[in-house]
């Protein structure tokens, strides 16, 4: 299983002699998937595992139990006891089209919206009028109305469409910095759903000051924010009406962490080249559904919808339906490379100096995993999530996956609590 981890660990740059610290343990397969998922998984925790910890000598482990426990720790969320609800609306689905099949997102009031406007009818006529249209129209029709979905298509046929498959980390340096002093990371979260909050709160349990901003106008779904939010501090800002609140942040930062499309926040002086000139050693992380390049760049998308839209659907599914991952995969691979890109990254910097910027995307991590060996898809043990549970405050959550020197992670303090915090550095 540990086979998967050097070629990605020397795609994030990290060195080989740093491989032998990390220790798997477990059943080789824990989620029942074509793909190596358990495998994937673990290689994207024991990267960020081992860029935690780099330099040190230490041991980390991980153990494939806990790992399915933590790549679906959505699923896990209780408040007083009681689950947080789904996140999934029941429109977010899989329906039938005039030509095939077309995956809808309707997690969010705005895309649920969105969706319902360019199918004009309610929500129990949503199947039958997404019947009547060809999947790549209503595809289209969808993103110009600032709603989200994807035709399903073939790992061929996505291909031809978008060309060669992105590396799944990208790192280059976008300007020139002197090297910053060591001190606790302080980390500019700007993410929102999964793949993001994943990779900020990986660094916040390593031991960052982390700083998360939502709009006023774009309240998180609870059980996302619980899920997210430990270890974390949450603020609202507007970005527009806050920039002196946003530059201060920005100029205490050492990492900052953005989860929109490409370009999406540029007009808040956020473009990796322009954060590098006004904080020259700055860490910028940039986590998109599809990648800076190619005809999706700019669409909206999350987990579900980039595997409709890559082939993993197919591939998943049975012969008159398509089906998914057995875990939100993509988000939660993606943001634990994202956040062993960051570490490495910002070790280089205090090494080397420069200003770094890191790009990584759903579609990129769903090409790494479909150019893994595919495998049988025999029925896993279901895993007992009890022993790989946390208590905070009143929130029981998946516990952080990964031991270091032996000693399992576990979310620190703040509980999660959207939005109430103060934009401000800890130690200011």
């Amino acid at each position: 299983m540990t086979d998967l981890l050097p070629p990605l660990w020397a795609t994030l740059r990290g060195a080989p002699e740093e491989l032998h610290r990390l220790h798997v343990t477990g059943p080789p397969t824990t989620l029942t998937s074509t793909f190596p998922v358990t495998g994937a998984g673990a290689a994207a925790v024991g990267a960020s595992l081992l860029a935690a910890t780099l330099g040190t000598g230490r041991r980390v482990s991980l153990d494939t139990r806990e790992l399915a426990v933590a790549l679906r720790s959505e699923r896990y969320v209780r408040r007083d006891g009681r689950p947080l609800g789904n996140p999934f609306d029941p429109l977010s689905a899989f329906h039938r089209t005039a030509d095939g099949w077309l995956r809808l997102h309707a997690n969010y009031p705005w895309h649920r919206a969105a969706a319902l406007q360019v199918l004009g009818c309610t929500e129990e006529e949503v199947p039958a009028a997404i019947a009547g249209w060809a999947g790549v129209k209503l595809e289209n029709a969808l993103h110009d109305a600032g709603g989200i979905g994807a035709a399903v298509r073939t790992e061929a046929a996505w291909r031809a469409e978008t060309g060669p498959p992105p590396a799944p980390v990208e790192h280059r340096v976008v300007g020139d910095a002197p090297a910053r002093p060591r001190r606790r990371p302080r980390v500019l979260d700007l993410t929102r759903v999964i793949a993001g909050p994943v990779a900020t709160r990986t660094l916040a349990v390593h031991g960052a000051d982390v700083v998360r901003l939502d709009a006023p106008d774009r309240p998180e779904i609870p059980l996302q924010s619980a899920d997210t939010l430990p270890g974390k501090r949450s603020a609202l800002l507007d970005l527009g009406s806050g920039r002196d609140v946003l530059e201060r942040l920005l100029a205490g930062a050492d990492v900052v962490v953005t989860g929109y499309r490409p370009g999406a926040l540029d007009r808040f002086g956020l473009a990796p080249e322009e954060l590098a000139q006004r904080h020259p050693g700055l860490v910028i992380v940039t986590l998109s559904a599809w990648g800076h390049r190619g005809p999706w760049a700019h669409r909206r998308g999350f987990d579900s919808i980039v595997q409709a839209a890559c082939g993993i659907a197919v591939a998943e599914g049975e012969p008159d339906a398509p089906g998914a991952l057995p875990a939100q995969v993509l988000d939660h691979a993606t943001g634990y490379l994202g956040a062993a890109a960051a570490l490495l990254a910002l070790a280089r910097q205090r090494r080397d100096g420069g200003s770094h910027h890191i790009r990584l995307a759903l579609a990129a991590t769903a090409a790494w995993l479909q150019g893994l060996p595919r495998q049988s898809p025999d029925a896993a043990a279901e895993v007992d999530p009890a022993p790989y549970l946390q208590e905070l405050d009143a929130f029981t959550l998946a516990r952080p996956p990964g031991a270091v020197g032996g000693e399992h992670l576990a979310w620190r303090p703040p509980a999660p609590s959207f939005g109430t915090a103060s934009p401000g550095w800890l130690d200011e």
